[in-house]
Order: C-alpha cells, then structure tokens, then sequence
C-alpha cells in the first residue's frame, strides 16, 4: 500500500517483514549493501514484534558499517543493545562504529562487555587488545604534546631569541602537530589561537606562514573549532593578511580560507560528536561575512594584485553550486546582488589608467571566469534579467558622463562580459553608442586607447549576434590597423580580429572567407611573432590566440606543426605564469589533432542536400587521416605531454570545464596509436589524465577516461600507473561502462578493467566498491560479440573474488547458466573466456561444482564438447573443470562416471601429442 494508505482488515500483506529481512540477507552476502539495508529497512516499516525489530536494527548496522556511515551504525546498533543489552553482535558492531567516530573510550567499553560474555571468544580479545594500545598511544601522545606546544610558541614570539633556525624548526614543528588531530585540539586548547593572532600581527613573513599554515590544521574538517577561530581572528584581519604584497603570505591566506570554507560547508568530520551534539552550529552568517569582506577586498585600492587574484580564485571555488543536482543556489544570487559591481570593477580596470586597481595579467580573465559561473548558477529567467541589468547599469554609468575614461572602463567591462557570461555581453554591446566607440577608438592614436577597443572588437567578431555587423564595418578597419600601425602589440590584436573572422566556416574547405593564400599569410605572421621572445608574453599571447583560430585550415595546420620553434614557444608559454593562454594553445591542438566532433554525413542526405543546392560541407585533403597521424608524431617530438601536463596542474581559473575537455580531446588523439602510449606515460600523461577523467564535462571526463583505458589496455599498469596511482584509475575506466557510452568506450572499459582485475585482489575490491559487477555481467547479454566476449574476459579476472564467486550461488541467479552455456558457443574466444570462468570457480569455490549439473540439462555434452575439441587450450579447460567437480561432490561424480566422460578422459591421457 503507498505511505498513508490503509490496508483493509484480513488483506494479506504481498511481503512480510521475515521475507524481506532474508531478501536483506541474501543482498549483503552479495555485496550489495546499499540494497540490502533498503530490504532492512522496509522489514522494519512491516515489523511491530520487538525481538523482530532488534535484529533489524543489528543488520541495519552492519549495513551502515559496510557504507562507511558510522553514526547511523552506531545509533541501530544501540536500538538493538536497549531491546537486549547481552547481543554480542549488536555490542561489537557500535565498538567498530564509535572507534571510527573517535570515542574510544565508549568503544572500549562495548568490547570489554562482548568478552565477558564470551571470554573464549579471540577475535574480541584480539579487537580489545588492539584497541587498548591505540589508546594508550594517544594518551602519551597527548602527555607529551602539552609541555611541546608551550615551548614552541615561547620560542616563536620571543623577540629575544635570534637563532633562526630553531624558530624554524619550532614554526615547522607546529605545522606538523596541527596536522593530527589530538595536536591540533591541544593547540587550540592552550590558548594557540591568540598566540597565532600575536603570530599574524608581527607582520613578518616567516612567521605569519607559520601561523597560517598552523591554523590550516585547526580547522580543517572541524567546524565548531573554525566558527570559534573566526570569531577570534576576524574576518577584517583574514582579508587583509589575503590582500599583502607578499606573494607566499597571500596564497597561505588563501588556501586557509578555502579550508575554512570547506569546514564551514560540510560540517562536522572530524569533531567529537559526544562534546558537541547538544550544540546547533548554523555557519551560514560566518561564510557571507567572509565572501563579504572578500568581495570588498576585490574593489580595494591598497590590496596586492596576486591578492585580488586570489580573492577571484576563491570565490570561484566556494560560491557556485558543484553540481546541478543542488538545488540551493542562494549563494550565487547573494554575491550577485552583493558584490557583482565589484567584480566589474576588476574586470573593468584598464591598465596604466590613472587610479586603476593593481592587477596581474591574470586578473581580467579571473573576473569573467567568475562572472560566468555565476550566471550559468541562475536557475530562471528573473534571476538571468536581474544579472543583465545589474550590467547594463554599471556599464552605463561609466559610459555616461565620465568623458573619455569612463567610455574605456565601459568598453573593457563589455570585453570582460565577452569573454565570460557572453549573453550578458552581447546585451551591454547593443547599448547605444557602444559598437560605434570601440569602432571609434580602435583608430585611436593612443596606444592604450587603442589596446582597449581592438581587444573588444577581437571578443565581439566570434559572437554570432555581432559577427556579420563586425565583418560589414570592422574587416576593413582591423586591415588598414594590420598594415598601417606602427605597434607590434596593436598590430597583433588586430590580426587576431581578422583570424577570427577568416575562420567562420571552421574546418569546411569550401567556406573560405578570405582570398587564397592570406590565412597562411596571417598564419606566419602569427608564427612569426610567438618566437620574437623581445615580445612581452602578454602580446605572443595573441599570437597564440590566432593560430586558435587559424589551425581550422588543414594548410596552416601542416606547416605550423613543421615549424619546431613556434610549438616550442606555444609550449613555452603554455607553462608560463599567463595562464590566460591556456584555452588558445588547448584549441590550436585540438585543432592540429583534428580531435573535435565530427560526423560522417549519411551519403543519402549528402544526395538531397546537392539535388536542392544545399551548402555541403568539405573535408580538406590534408585532414585525412594519414595526415593527422604524422601532425599528432610531429606534437609528440616536440613535446606536446610535457605542456598539457603542466596546463593541467593549474590552480588558475583560466582552467575552466570546458578547456578540461579540450585537454582531454588532445590527450585521446595522442595515444590512439598503441605504439605512442608508453612514450605519452613516460612525459607524464598518465598522471595527468586521472584529474581529467574525475572532474570537468561530462564529455572530458569521458574522452580521457577513454585514454586512461587506451593505455591500461597495451601498457603494463602497475608501471604506467605506479604506487596508489593505479587505484585512481578504476572509477574513470568504470564509467565507460554506463549505458549511455558508445560501443567502443565500453568494450575499451571492458578491456582494461580486464587487466586491472588479473593484478591483484585489492583491485578487484576497489573494482567491487565501483560497483562494477552489475554492468559487467549486463555486457555479457550484449549482441556485439566482441564487448560480449570482453566482459566474459573481465568476470574471468573477477571471479578470482570470493564475493564475486558467492554471487554464482546467488538464489535466482542465471549467471553461473549462461557460463556454462557460453562454454559451448561456437566463437572460440568466447568459450575460452567462459570455460576460463569456469575452471576457476570450481576450483576456488567447490560448491558451485554441485550447482551446475542444477542450471541446464546440457551441461554434460558441453563438457564433453569440451573435452573434444580440437584446441588444447579448451580441452585442458574441460578436463579441469571435471577434475574439480568430481573431486567436489561424490553423486556429481557419480553422474559423470555414468556418462562417456571416463572413455574420452581415457582416449586424451593417450594421446601423446597432447602436453
């Protein structure tokens, strides 16, 4: 009956609770915990009988133990001790939780009650025993800690002591001991947050770190220990130690307030529930006053540049939802209505202006990275209208009214709006007079004037509302700035302006937009400049800006790639402190290695397309794949891995999804060929794709986990993935196997899990916990013989898990029947795989032997069929599966000696050319 509804007296019930709590049982001997504890707590709905309900409660626990969720296994196993305060199980099962929990005393306590009602019991004296010396470890620990905090800090702030070193040694001590838990909570205890106050306010910068760092320990994870450092710090102080000059003290400010962030975010981790739980800590109000004094501190004249950056990166970070899946976007709008004209204010600065905020080469593009995620946060339209009003007014009360300057902050504020949330942007540049003052300025005779209107003419002609007004009034104009400037760096712009639109039609040969030859003119030129190292980086940027768009045409692709220095310098600048360049040199690759989408037209509707004097789009010949092939070797030479692994280490959010994803794209094109990979892992390119295969688009996070599965495939992966590495790399090779990959990105999935599953038993259990196992068996149903084939391979391997073996046994199971029938399909590869299966699962599992004369009639001939073929490998396949079941199970023998089984064992011991 649905929640609410009455069942009409003497109904039956369509499952009783015993029924369920079996069904609960079978799922958690399966391994499916997650099932198991819904079956539980569904019996529980239909249970009313108090003894019925403790033992419930007892397997809830053991459930929520599995799932790692300590404090709802410890609350069921406590229900379960108030019905019968004598169940071992139930007792045993609260010590592991609260030993998690970090109540150690508590858990002592439950475990020395389990062996006083079963002293013999080993595995409890042996849980007991190891329990009491974690416990005296923390204790000594404890002791020794008091006297060592006291001595650090006295050593810190004594301005009598000048021996450097040991305040070095007593700074890095401190760090260490905040980093435990039980130091951190003594330091917090000893009065440590005022004496780090005292620490901050020395304004010297070995010590400030010191103190910074410290309080990273103190608060990471424990969110009544950062709520009370708050108060005593003060978010004033905290943003202004963020906005100091130097560069170190800025970005240790910065990584504390992400963790306290964090801390402030989700809550208790870390925290000892028992001091805490009477208290109900709301930090809503001490994360807007922080994200308030940070977006004051973007719009303030005398914070440090590298401050203001990191104030941007911050707020990246901490203010837009992770996932659409959260529904609570209050935050964003918050910061919206807040602080969205400050931001402005960053991306609005013009550089060298008289009373302009300091700011970094970095600083613009981190503003419009922000502005943009905060607009794509917005959930409706009201909310999407309120951002682009908020715009519209800043923009015009710098346009109007402020003569010349304010018409430059105004046109850099639609340029900064271009680059991020360009809906916004396209509004602001249909205000009126906007489009005809940049057209204006960009003849400007000022350089900086000039700078600035180019720079926004160049962000306007890729957006497709103003592309056909940027060609009909700004190709002449950019042309005659090209040929008649006499500054490199206006020059540059310009020909980016015009790179953009000579590339409209993309890759399509037949849509030229200029005359033969002048792309591979612009092209050199582009070339030509990103060498001249005399340049400053910021200029050769654009220069890399234009090949972005140039590399559409095969012809610029193929001498780009034959010129050694310019890749040099691309990659040069791609590890360079601009990372502004980062998405530019990620789409000239993309471009080079042709890995954008492209699909085949369907040749019928190619057909009605030319019979109705359609467009159609061409293939340059120089794309073919031949062609493609030796660019992505020439990349390689060049060291194309080396630059994209360090693109990748970026912190900077020039790092958006979406050049994640070009990464990703280039990274798939470079270990196509299987010869390539080992050369890929060894510049670092396994490394790198791991991060890109766990967060970003859906599509990059898809195209390097389709690498990683690349490279497990050919190479050896405990050496292209060394140490823990290799464990990383299940959950990317895993989501290959969802429904909605293609073919392809399955089977090579399959693959690789394969490998990883035939290494050891510790990767067959992070295989498990990915939950892996349903989908690999749904592949074994599948019509494409060779992911059919590959995921039989894969449960093989898997089969050498004991959870995995007890899954053959499961009631109401077909699986341990279609292997049996596999082992007599015609495809021999198939058989291998599934007789493979078989071999072993008898062989480690010797139940299963009786199981399977159980699952089908044929049973007998498949093995016979075994047995006789012509391929030793089966038979030797055959003859152990036989060995195993009448060693297993005497009636089973017995059916076997009955049949012809006995003469055809006879007639292969005899036959000598057989091993």
């Amino acid at each position: 009956a649905p929640p609410g509804a009455r069942v009409p007296a003497g109904a039956p019930r369509q499952v009783t609770a015993g029924q369920l709590r079996e069904r609960g049982n079978a799922l958690f001997q399966a391994g499916d915990h997650a099932a198991a504890l819904a079956a539980y707590t569904q019996a529980l709905s239909l249970c009313d009988a108090e003894p019925e309900r403790a033992v419930l409660h007892r397997n809830r626990a053991a459930c929520y133990l599995k799932l790692e969720d300590y404090a709802k296994a410890e609350a069921d196993a406590s229900k379960a001790i108030e019905a019968d305060g004598r169940d071992m199980k139930a007792l045993f099962r609260r010590s592991q939780a609260l030993q998690k929990l970090g109540r150690l005393d508590q858990a002592v306590s439950d475990l020395q009650r389990c062996v006083s009602l079963e002293p013999k019991n080993k595995a409890f004296q042996e849980a007991l025993r190891a329990l009491g010396s974690s416990m005296h470890e923390k204790m000594k620990t404890m002791s020794c800690t008091d006297s060592k905090v006291e001595q650090m800090f006295q050593i810190l702030l004594d301005p009598e002591e000048k021996d450097v070193d040991k305040k070095q040694k007593a700074a890095q001590n401190l760090i260490v001991l905040a980093r435990e838990e039980a130091g951190a909570e003594k330091i917090f205890q000893s009065d440590g947050v005022r004496l780090l106050t005292q620490l901050l306010d020395t304004a010297k910068a070995d010590l400030m770190l010191a103190a910074l760092r410290t309080l990273v320990g103190l608060c990471s994870g424990h969110r009544s220990r950062t709520m009370a450092i708050l108060v005593e710090l003060g978010a004033p102080r905290l943003s202004a130690v963020l906005g100091v000059e130097h560069e170190q003290v800025s970005l240790a400010a910065c990584n504390l307030l992400h963790v306290m962030f964090d801390s402030l975010k989700e809550g208790l981790q870390k925290d000892f529930r028992g001091k805490e739980d009477a208290v109900v800590l709301d930090s809503s109000k001490d994360l807007k006053l922080l994200i308030k004094h940070l977006l004051e501190l973007l719009a303030l004249e005398g914070a440090s540049a590298h401050g203001r950056d990191n104030a941007l990166n911050l707020l990246i970070k901490v203010v837009p939802r992770k996932s659409p899946k959260e529904t609570n976007n209050t935050l964003s709008l918050w910061v919206i209505d807040q602080g969205l004209k400050k931001i402005l204010e960053v991306g609005s600065t013009v550089c060298g202006a008289p009373g302009s905020l300091p700011v970094t080469e970095n600083s613009r593009m981190s503003a419009s990275v922000l502005l943009s995620k905060l607009y794509d946060d917005l959930k409706c339209d009201a909310e999407r209208e309120n951002f682009h009003h908020l715009c519209e007014d800043y923009v015009r009360s710098w346009f109007e009214g402020h003569e010349l300057a304010g018409k430059l902050r105004a046109i850099q504020t639609v340029s900064c709006l271009l680059q991020g949330p360009s809906d916004a942007g396209n509004r602001v540049l249909e205000l009126e007079g906007i489009m005809d003052s940049v057209l204006s300025l960009c003849a400007s005779v000022c350089e900086a004037h000039q700078l600035v209107a180019v720079e926004a003419l160049i962000h306007a002609a890729d957006k497709a509302k103003r592309a056909s007004f940027i060609t009909a009034n700004g190709v002449s104009l950019l042309k005659e700035i090209y040929k008649h400037s006499e500054r490199d760096s206006i020059r540059i712009r310009a020909l980016v302006g015009l790179c953009k639109l000579g590339s409209a039609g993309g890759t399509d040969f037949s849509m030229k937009q200029f005359a033969e030859g002048s792309t591979m003119k612009l092209a050199k030129q582009c070339r030509k400049w990103l060498c001249n190292e005399t340049i400053d980086a910021g200029t050769r940027r654009w220069a890399v800006e234009g090949l972005a768009y140039l590399t559409f045409d095969a012809d610029v692709k193929e001498e780009f790639v034959e010129d050694k220095a310019a890749m040099q310098a691309m990659f040069h600048l791609a590890k360079s402190e601009d990372r502004s360049v980062l998405y530019a040199v990620a789409s000239t690759l993309v471009n080079c290695t042709n890995s954008y989408d492209h699909e085949e037209p369907d040749p019928q509707m190619l057909e009605l397309a030319k019979y109705a004097k359609q467009h159609i789009p061409e293939q340059h010949p120089k794309d073919k794949p031949d062609f493609v092939k030796r660019r992505v070797r020439k990349l390689l030479t060049a060291g194309v891995v080396s630059a994209l692994s360090c693109m990748v280490k970026s912190e900077n959010p020039a790092l958006t999804n979406s050049c994640r994803e070009l990464i990703s794209r280039v990274f798939l094109a470079l270990v196509e060929e299987a010869e390539d990979r080992g050369g890929v892992v060894a510049q670092g390119g396994g490394k790198a794709l791991i991060p890109l295969s766990l967060e970003g688009t859906e599509v990059g996070q898809t195209k390097a986990a389709q690498a990683l599965a690349k490279i497990t495939i050919t190479s050896n992966p405990e050496m292209a993935f060394p140490g823990e590495r290799i464990y990383e790399v299940v959950r990317p090779l895993v989501s290959l196997l969802h429904l909605q990959r293609t073919g392809l990105e399955n089977f090579e999935g399959l693959m690789a899990l394969t490998n990883l599953a035939g290494i050891s038993e510790r990767l067959r259990q992070k295989i498990l916990k990915e939950k892996a196992v349903p989908m690999i068996e749904g592949y074994m149903f599948e019509e494409h013989e060779l992911i059919r084939l590959a995921a039989t391979e894969c449960m093989c391997n898997m089969a050498m898990s004991k959870e995995v073996q007890e899954l053959f046994l499961a009631e109401g199971s077909d699986r341990l029947k279609l292997m049996v029938l596999y082992s007599g399909e015609e495809d021999e590869k198939l058989r291998r795989a599934a007789s493979g299966t078989l071999a072993m699962l008898t062989a480690l599992h010797p139940p299963i032997c009786k199981r399977i004369p159980q699952v089908t009639v044929h049973w007998l001939e498949i093995l016979q069929a075994l047995l006789l073929s012509p391929s030793a490998e089966l038979q030797h396949r055959g003859a152990v599966v036989v060995m195993n079941m009448m060693a297993a199970e005497r009636e089973v023998a017995e059916q076997l000696i009955a049949s012809e089984m006995l003469e055809i064992l006879s007639v292969l011991a005899k036959d000598k050319d057989k091993p």
